[in-house]
């Protein structure tokens, strides 16, 4: 079988070129391949193994193009990098791993192309494409990727046991490739990975994390979570979505199961948008469930307050899992506080209660709504049509609302200082409490959002106060 085509660019005959040169075999490995034979044209990352000296190789490459890249070189793994306008290019020289028990980072020492090939991850990652003049094209699937990529199977080239004990990372990476490409990880391999999950505590938060992002970035995430559950890795990294898992019945009386619940809401929201922090607001939004659930015989199970419980849970997790504490965060824990409101809206869409809405969503009222309306998981096809509507009717009212008194990122029409010269006061209490008392009459509906009414109002609160004119 010969993949000519799949390395006719200007950049893999330059390679060749070079490798010739230095009198080095030289093959393309791992995704760039897999995606090619997938016809997933995506991969801008290459990694070109040769046998010998990567990074001697990586310099002559540079060498040899126009505008002469930088070599980034990383002497501990002996690997070397370099980036052109649309690729970046690791080099890298074959090599034969060991690893020890309590980390990741293997012994390297130096070795044939299929020592490396049995390095790998998955079959489907271990396929090889030559460089090399008297074989340019041809493949070298030792343990027959190809077979697997046809069937959409996920396999490592040898014992998955070792393969994962080695580098528990794998472990993530074969379920985030069984949810991006819609593979099925063969069964001995999801035994394992469910056998040495506690393998997962030697890898870095940030490692882990950055698989989780792909994951929940993918077509359909409950696949990689559910997988996620199956072998009890979920537990390890978020034991708040477990929490949430199972349906308890008090006096015949039972609640939805909100870890399934949670993973349908997250696929509705994927239809709708690709931006990662909603998606993640959408995997959290019920996190308060289930430090808050209770069960009252009067009104059955409830869940009081869970917004608030469940956006403060946020910041612990988000800490924990050494994620960003910063806007992206602080966006989740607004998703999260505020994603019952336009629940609660859509009974009985008030011009007051749209107004406090917006005032409190600002620019992310749209992204609020998306996710209101991913929550509906009902499957009667009559109360999902109906709950639909009622969401059409509360973006109606927001447009009207806001076009009418612009309350989107709402800035008082009254300023402190301009209270404290009109009543001659120096810096007060009151002086907040009629800053407040104006906003709440913008918002209630009582005055229009502009500066006359505001100040007009500003007046006779202050008199109700004491205050003398100046």
């Amino acid at each position: 079988m010969n993949f000519k085509e799949a390395i006719s660019s200007h950049i893999f005959t330059l390679i060749s070129k070079a490798s010739s040169e230095l009198g080095l075999e030289t093959y393309v490995i791992g995704g760039f391949v897999r995606d090619y034979l997938l016809d997933r044209h995506t991969s801008k990352d290459i990694d070109i193994v040769t046998i010998g000296d990567g990074i001697a190789l990586a310099e002559e490459v540079s060498r040899l193009l126009p505008h002469q890249p930088k070599v980034q070189v990383f002497k501990t793994y002996g690997t070397a990098m370099l980036r052109t306008k649309e690729l970046e290019i690791e080099f890298v020289g074959a090599r034969k791993e060991s690893y020890s028990e309590g980390s990741r980072n293997p012994k390297v020492s130096t070795g044939t192309l299929e020592d490396d090939q049995k390095r790998r991850d998955f079959t489907i990652n271990a396929l090889a494409l030559s460089l090399n003049t008297e074989n340019y094209g041809a493949l070298l699937d030792p343990f027959d990727g190809i077979s697997d990529l046809k069937k959409g199977i996920l396999k490592t080239p040898l014992d998955p046991n070792k393969t994962y004990s080695d580098d528990p990372l794998r472990m993530m990476r074969a379920i985030r490739f069984a949810t991006q490409l819609g593979f099925t990880i063969e069964s001995n391999s999801l035994n394992a990975i469910a056998e040495n999950h506690e393998r997962l505590q030697i890898i870095t938060k940030e490692r882990i994390i950055d698989e989780l992002h792909k994951i929940i970035a993918s077509d359909k995430p409950s696949t990689g979570f559910k997988l996620l559950e199956n072998t009890k890795l979920l537990p390890q990294i978020l034991p708040e979505l477990i929490a949430l898992k199972g349906v308890d019945e008090v006096e015949g009386q039972t609640h939805k199961d909100n870890f399934y619940h949670t993973l349908e809401v997250v696929d509705n929201i994927c239809l709708t948008t690709d931006d990662l922090w909603l998606r993640w607001a959408a995997l959290l939004h019920d996190i308060g469930k289930a430090p808050t659930k209770k069960y009252d015989k009067k009104v059955g199970w409830t869940f009081h307050a869970h917004e608030f419980v469940g956006s403060k849970m946020v910041y612990r997790l988000f800490k924990r899992l050494k994620m960003p504490l910063n806007n992206k965060m602080k966006f989740v824990q607004k998703m999260v506080l505020l994603s019952s409101r336009p629940i609660v809206l859509a009974s009985d869409v008030t011009d007051s209660a749209v107004r406090r809405l917006i005032f409190d969503a600002g620019d992310d009222i749209d992204s609020l709504m998306l996710l209101c309306e991913a929550d509906i998981t009902t499957k009667n096809a009559k109360k999902f049509k109906r709950y639909h509507k009622n969401f059409e009717l509360v973006r109606e009212k927001i447009k009207e609302v806001e076009e009418r008194d612009r309350i989107r990122n709402f800035q008082p029409p009254i300023s402190g200082e301009l209270i404290m010269e009109t009543f001659n006061l120096k810096p007060c209490r009151e002086i907040g409490m009629i800053k407040e008392a104006i906003k709440e009459a913008i918002l209630e509906g009582k005055i229009a959002n502009d500066y006359d009414e505001s100040y007009q109002f500003m007046l006779t609160k202050g008199k109700e106060l004491g205050f003398i004119l100046n």
